[in-house]
């Protein structure tokens, strides 16, 4: 398994590059939106383990989850300056884009919040998971999902696409959809079950035609976390 995952008290990463860590830190979508990394902060692989005190566990526990996704950044950035020496700045850039937009005859997606199908996935409260996406050889579920969170994905490396993609739909809910397409990828994506994924299948831009969505080329802005300093750590 390689990733990161935060738990109640921390984090724990196996196997990470830094370049993956900074991303997370600093919520970029790609590490192509790195900058001034050196070789081995793309190719060294790292295991972490970082704990709160317990009076700050109890603390993230009190928020929403917008301000448990801040925390979590803000904590991981204390953790690369501390271990990592980490010094950055940011910028933004005009660069190649894909906007995903809704195609001209609307969206076929189903709205999470009422969608009663016996198939969902659930947590232990009985309650559908959300904000989760499986893999398997040929086609890709979603559930609870976000636009905002398909356009993350679609801007990752192993989706093929190529280039940055913006959130461009309009639509706010959370959605349940399957379609006929799975990524090339050798590792697990945080908040994904990983299924055995096979590396040929249908167009990405043919899925999500079937989905009343689609990807129109444009030019966009790009935010950049540029690397000012960064030390390799030294063990344990």
């Amino acid at each position: 398994m390689i990733g990161l995952m935060y738990t109640p008290d921390g984090l724990t990463g196996s196997m990470v590059t830094l370049t993956a860590l900074v991303t997370q830190a600093y919520g970029v979508p790609t590490e192509n939106q790195v900058q001034g990394a050196p070789d081995w902060a793309k190719t060294d692989r790292f295991d972490i383990q970082a704990k709160l005190s317990e009076t700050d566990a109890a603390t993230m526990h009190n928020l929403n989850p917008e301000e448990t996704k801040i925390r979590r950044q803000q904590i991981l950035q204390a953790f690369l300056a501390d271990r990592f020496h980490l010094k950055v700045h940011s910028e933004t850039k005009q660069a190649p884009v894909y906007e995903l937009v809704v195609a001209k005859n609307g969206p076929k997606l189903k709205d999470a919040a009422s969608d009663s199908s016996d198939n969902l996935r659930k947590g232990a409260d009985g309650k559908p998971l959300t904000g989760i996406m499986y893999f398997l050889k040929d086609k890709t579920t979603a559930q609870g999902y976000t636009m905002a969170s398909l356009a993350n994905l679609l801007s990752q490396p192993f989706s093929g696409v190529g280039r940055p993609v913006l959130d461009k739909t309009g639509l706010t809910g959370t959605y349940n959809f399957t379609f006929d397409w799975s990524p090339s990828m050798k590792i697990a994506l945080p908040g994904a079950i990983a299924g055995d994924s096979g590396d040929e299948g249908p167009s990405i831009f043919t899925a999500l035609a079937d989905l009343g969505l689609k990807l129109q080329p444009s030019t966009g802005p790009i935010d950049l976390v540029v690397i000012d300093h960064v030390e390799h750590p030294s063990e344990n």
